[in-house]
């Protein structure tokens, strides 16, 4: 019995396809490889970049901040470049800070170091020190002492200061609420000396 012309066909196909189909394979292969960029396997990961021996040395953290509330209801926020642990609690360096009393006032903070005391519940800037109230006294001092407690920022010695009515000088300064449910107020004490400014 004589095989069908049609199925003789399909089977020269099906053998030709066995060899075929596979060296195609093979030569796709081969070209992926060859073509392929060349991995350097001393290449650093991106997220590798720190030394971990030197971070074992010198911990530290970048990008560090803290946020609290006050007992009075004020917001405090201290956004810092760098920070260390220390026996007393933590250093920070290049610190902005902001505080928000409950009446709506803000007083921006700024130093270039910070540190922060667990046990006083005390945040120190230090290294020089600048307070920017709302309003519109900008007051420079060696540095700030600003409590976690309450809402309370002292100077550490004698402050400059300029203003709305010009520029003072005062052997110390304080920002808090006068009493419970008062309002916060800006005092200069001591040898306070203003050099009165009047606007033209």
């Amino acid at each position: 019995m004589a095989v069908p012309r049609r199925d003789m066909w399909h089977s020269r196909l099906v053998s030709v396809l066995k060899v075929l189909l596979p060296l195609i394979a093979l030569v796709l292969l081969s070209t992926l490889f060859l073509f392929s960029r060349k991995i350097n396997p001393e290449d650093a990961i991106p997220y590798a970049s720190v030394n971990a021996e030197n971070r074992l040395r010198d911990p530290k953290m970048t990008d560090a901040g803290f946020a609290g509330m006050t007992s009075d209801g004020s917001s405090l926020t201290i956004a810092a470049d760098e920070a260390k642990p220390t026996a007393e609690g933590g250093a920070l360096k290049l610190v902005q800070g902001l505080l928000q009393t409950p009446d709506g006032a803000k007083t921006e903070l700024a130093s270039a170091a910070v540190a922060l005391d667990s046990a006083q519940k005390m945040i120190e800037l230090t290294d020089g020190a600048e307070l920017h109230a709302s309003n519109g006294y900008v007051v420079q001092a060696q540095g700030f002492g600003v409590s976690t407690a309450d809402t309370r920022v002292e100077s550490r010695g004698p402050i400059s200061a300029i203003g709305p009515g010009g520029q003072l000088t005062a052997d110390h300064m304080v920002l808090s609420q006068q009493a419970a449910a008062g309002p916060y107020l800006l005092v200069f004490n001591g040898k306070v000396r203003l050099l009165y400014q009047p606007k033209r």
